[in-house]
């Protein structure tokens, strides 16, 4: 089924594909566009968290962190064997591009484009601190749940089997950020986790992308995603404004709107 035209009557009535064979051109090059930014943002991601298992303040809290950055890096390995069978070259995927490459903690790209890999740009800024990397982990964790949420109706059958067992996994480190986030305020981290909590907001809000993004009208068409980024934006203030609240911190001012 690669004639474009028949392939969008097929996906518009609710099918799906099983296999490349049945990809026009352009469902494929959509579909590995989507593909890349995830993997390279578990790659960058796990890469960025691993260097904070030694901030965490016991042995429990470096065990749940290496489990992450472990889980994060299977979970790159998944989508990539899905890459594979459209015949990308993922045998030296591990060192393509520097993953544990941050920029000065200043820099705020917004939802511009760094040159590189294909990471979400939220990737590229650097943890400092334990409270940091939890504060980093509660927010950017309820942002990926929900973003994934949302491919695992995918047209493309193997990769929406794939993100219905990663996003359990990925709505656990979400919880489990959470979780060292109030033992860390419990410590009396609270002006360290407001800090973080203003520093990371805006950065994970770009992670959803531009308004009448072109790419998310190509996504749409080919049904590897159902709501726009404004709806799922939306859906994450929702659920952050009700963590920050449950932990006594706030939406940073001119954030909530």
């Amino acid at each position: 089924m690669n004639n474009e035209e028949g392939l969008l009557r097929y996906i518009a009535a609710g099918g799906k594909l099983d296999a490349p064979e049945n990809a026009s051109p352009r469902y494929r090059g959509e579909l590995m566009r989507l593909m890349a930014v995830f993997v390279d943002s578990e790659m960058a991601g796990a890469s960025g968290f691993a260097d904070c298992i030694n901030m965490a303040p016991g042995l429990r809290q470096r065990q749940i962190a290496a489990r992450i950055v472990a889980e994060k890096l299977g979970h790159a390995e998944q989508v990539l064997r899905i890459m594979e069978s459209f015949g990308a070259r993922t045998d030296r995927y591990a060192t393509l591009h520097p993953w544990e490459k941050r920029l000065q903690r200043g820099i705020d790209l917004g939802t511009k484009r760094a040159d590189g890999d294909m990471r979400l740009n939220v990737f590229y800024y650097p943890i400092t601190t334990w409270v940091d990397a939890v504060t980093m982990n509660t927010l950017m964790g309820h942002a990926s749940v929900i973003q994934l949420d949302d491919l695992t109706r995918c047209s493309y059958q193997p990769l929406a089997d794939a993100m219905t067992g990663i996003l359990a996994a990925e709505a656990r480190h979400a919880s489990l950020g959470q979780a060292g986030l109030c033992e860390a305020l419990a410590r009396g981290g609270a002006e360290r986790a407001q800090a973080s909590v203003d520093y990371w907001f805006p950065r994970v809000v770009a992670t959803f992308g531009r308004t009448g993004s072109d790419h998310f009208d190509a996504y749409k068409k080919y049904g590897l995603r159902e709501h726009s980024n404004e709806e799922l934006l939306s859906r994450w203030k929702t659920v952050v404004t009700g963590v920050l609240h449950e932990l006594d911190l706030m939406v940073p001012q001119g954030a909530s709107s």
